[in-house]
C-alpha cells in the first residue's frame, strides 16, 4: 500500500500568523522539510501535521 499523502508543513511566523506552506506530503517528507526550514535559523517555528479532512458530503 503506498504511503498516504495527507501530511503538510505548517508555519508559525514572529507575530502568531500560522499558515501551510506545503500540502500533498508525506510525513518523512513533511518531517524532513520542517526539520531543513527550522536549520535556517529563521525566527519562524516549522511543524509537520497530518492534514485533516472534511466530514463525508461536506466542501
Amino acid at each position: 500500500m503506498p504511503e498516504a499523502r495527507d501530511w503538510c508543513l505548517w508555519r508559525l511566523d514572529d507575530n502568531g500568523n500560522r499558515f501551510v506552506v506545503r500540502r500533498g506530503l508525506s510525513r518523512d517528507e513533511a518531517e524532513a522539510l520542517a526539520l531543513e526550514y527550522q536549520g535556517r535559523g529563521h525566527k519562524q517555528t516549522y511543524w509537520a501535521e497530518r492534514e485533516e479532512k472534511p466530514p463525508h458530503g461536506t466542501t
